[in-house]
């Protein structure tokens, strides 16, 4: 019993760590999103501080009030804001811009997004990665994803093993043709008993 636990328990483990692993990476790199981490309370309690955001491309005509973007604060710097869209304007130019605000902040943002801060809409998020991030360099989070996918493969790899060295070996049986097959001999008829011979009455 115990046996099967510590199975079972491995195996939620192993499928919880490459699910997290697919979505933090995997997912962004092949669909050409990309992760950003949550540093503030800003948009609590949807996004709270730690959050991983995976954000994808969009263009600024096809976002609605209502969708959460990510955006540079000023345009070419590397400083981003992760708020809700509450309101889509125009300036005086006829440029389309996006007026913000967080979840958790009562007045919306003093400055409109213009469509060359847009960095793109949240697709998912993945709760507390982001502290991860915050915590490693780009080359430590590089060499920690490509370390947690080779242990993963080779954990995955050793549960395989083990389940099927430990499966019970069942012997086929043998076919017997009817002439193989012993026949059920049948009670050999008993030797005719010896005629009494009869006493001689004198």
């Amino acid at each position: 019993m115990a046996r099967h636990v510590v199975r079972a328990v491995s195996w939620v483990v192993l499928l919880g760590a490459t699910a997290l692993v697919t979505l933090a990476v995997l997912v962004p790199r092949v669909a050409g999103a990309t992760p950003y981490t949550v540093l503030t309370g800003s948009m609590s309690p949807a996004y709270p501080a730690g959050t991983l955001v995976v954000v994808r491309p969009v263009a600024l005509a096809d976002v609605r009030v209502g969708d959460v973007v990510t955006y540079q604060l000023r345009s070419g710097e590397p400083a981003v804001a992760t708020h809700r869209v509450v309101g889509v304007g125009w300036t005086a130019e006829g440029e389309r811009v996006l007026t913000t605000r967080g979840d958790a902040n009562s007045v919306a943002d003093a400055e409109p997004v213009r469509e060359v801060q847009l960095r793109g809409e949240v697709w998912y998020s993945v709760p507390w990665v982001g502290r991860l991030n915050v915590l490693l360099s780009p080359d430590q989070h590089q060499l920690l994803v490509q370390l947690a996918a080779g242990a993963l493969f080779l954990y995955a790899a050793a549960v395989l093993l083990r389940g099927w060295r430990s499966r019970p070996v069942r012997h086929a049986q043998e076919g017997r043709s009817g002439a193989d097959r012993p026949s059920r001999s049948r009670r050999a008829p008993r030797p005719p008993r010896p005629p009494r011979h009869a006493g001689v009455v004198t």
